[in-house]
């Protein structure tokens, strides 16, 4: 039986992934709703549309394919459709020709994905790389993850899975004995602010990077700072000390950026953070010194 997943896109000589250089997968899906993320598409598990309003014409082919035409405008609005009533008819995305109408997500064997991803083996091997999953989030196709990661050992390619935390231990436990190195991602750790912030609780997430800390040596945990969110002093500390008190002490300093907040209208969702700026540098730094003084090693970046 052919192994299947959905993914949206496959980014070659990524250096920010993990060690050398190194291509990453986005698996579509995730069970968080981080206000923060910078991958919008990544959210929802099936195929879906994004309008790129800066591409439309206004030629009108869209509305001579698609079965809700009548509801297709053009001028002003973005998208010139109620998003969420697409059916993902398709047609429309085939005659625009500006290529302003745009399907994210794929369905792929692991088996042709394989076949993508040993097109860089080289660069893998002359950089010490290999292939990242990311999301998304690559657990909640998780017997797709594990095949994938399976034949990429088979090969000689190092793997990194970038992950939320937010699965079935079992789960993560089987993926875990196929992983070179884990990118665990810790939003914050006042579960009341990371239901606010993510919609879900912390309390898998936790749980699962203490398990995880006690079988798998190679954990890099990653954080983001944003502003007024999650850099409080006492969050950071409590952060800190827990992290030391079970066995972890490498983490990424991820300050928050606006990358990515323009999707949101394309994807017909609502950006929540529109006001908020990056923080300035001297706050970076004096928040990875505050980090580096209860004994982690602070990178900035990923």
């Amino acid at each position: 039986m052919l192994s299947k997943g959905t993914i949206f896109d496959v980014q070659r000589y990524c250096i920010h992934d993990g060690p050398g250089i190194r291509t990453t997968v986005f698996f579509k899906g995730c069970p968080l709703d981080c206000w923060w993320c910078h991958n919008p598409e990544s959210k929802r598990a099936g195929r879906e549309m994004i309008f790129w309003r800066q591409k439309c014409i206004g030629c009108g082919a869209c509305a001579t394919v698609c079965p809700q035409a009548a509801d297709i405008t053009h001028g002003e609005a973005e998208p010139p459709f109620d998003l969420a009533q697409c059916d993902l008819y398709e047609k429309c995305a085939g005659v625009c020709p500006t290529e302003a109408m745009e399907i994210v997500g794929r369905d792929i064997t692991a088996e042709d994905l394989m076949k993508e991803l040993r097109k860089d083996i080289v660069f893998y091997d002359e950089s010490g790389g290999g292939v990242t999953f990311s999301g998304g989030e690559p657990l909640m196709q998780a017997s797709f993850l594990l095949d994938l990661l399976k034949r990429c050992h088979r090969e000689g390619i190092h793997t990194a899975v970038d992950t939320s935390g937010h699965a079935a231990w079992k789960d993560m436990q089987r993926v875990a004995a196929q992983t070179d190195l884990f990118l665990y991602d810790l939003k914050v750790m006042d579960c009341q602010k990371h239901v606010e912030l993510t919609g879900v609780s912390n309390e898998l997430t936790l749980g699962n990077l203490e398990k995880l800390a006690g079988v798998h040596r190679r954990i890099r945990v990653r954080f983001p700072l944003i502003p007024g969110y999650t850099d409080g002093e006492d969050d950071l500390k409590e952060m800190a000390c827990w992290l030391v008190s079970v066995g972890l002490h490498n983490l990424d300093l991820l300050p928050y950026h606006r990358t990515g907040m323009d999707k949101y209208k394309r994807l017909g969702m609502q950006y929540r953070l529109e006001t908020l700026f990056p923080p300035s540098e001297k706050r970076v730094e004096a928040v990875r010194d505050l980090l580096v003084g209860f004994g982690l090693s602070v990178k900035i970046g990923g």
